[in-house]
């Protein structure tokens, strides 16, 4: 096994979290009260309860490194995630940085920003 990292993140309500990843391809691979993960490939997030976590001030991030970058960021569009600069879920699309990285970004329902880097 390679290393690997699986981000900690926030979700107001299991269900809607859920629902939302579901769409982006990943399957839930356990949930309880307390915890859930959820799996797409090589990607696993792991979500807590925060059901008093305010979307629009929150401060959670993660980066998914992605080999198809264009595939994963297709899937977000096919689903109607606007690209826009306010409100979430939304999408940034995918840009070189001055790092040299291509990098773009999704917010998903709970302000969570979700790097997306090109590997």
């Amino acid at each position: 096994m390679t290393d690997h990292a699986t981000p900690n993140l926030p979700s107001r309500d299991f269900e809607a979290t859920s629902q939302f990843y579901t769409r982006l391809g990943f399957q839930q691979g356990w949930r309880d009260e307390g915890w859930m993960i959820l799996k797409r490939g090589g990607l696993t997030l792991e979500f807590f309860p925060h059901p008093e976590l305010d979307p629009l001030t929150s401060n959670f991030s993660c980066c998914l490194r992605l080999d198809d970058l264009d595939a994963f960021y297709a899937v977000c569009l096919g689903t109607g995630l606007p690209e826009t600069c306010w409100g979430q879920p939304r999408l940034h699309a995918p840009k070189i940085e001055e790092s040299g990285m291509r990098i773009g970004a999704l917010i998903d329902p709970d302000g969570t920003l979700i790097r997306l880097i090109q590997n």
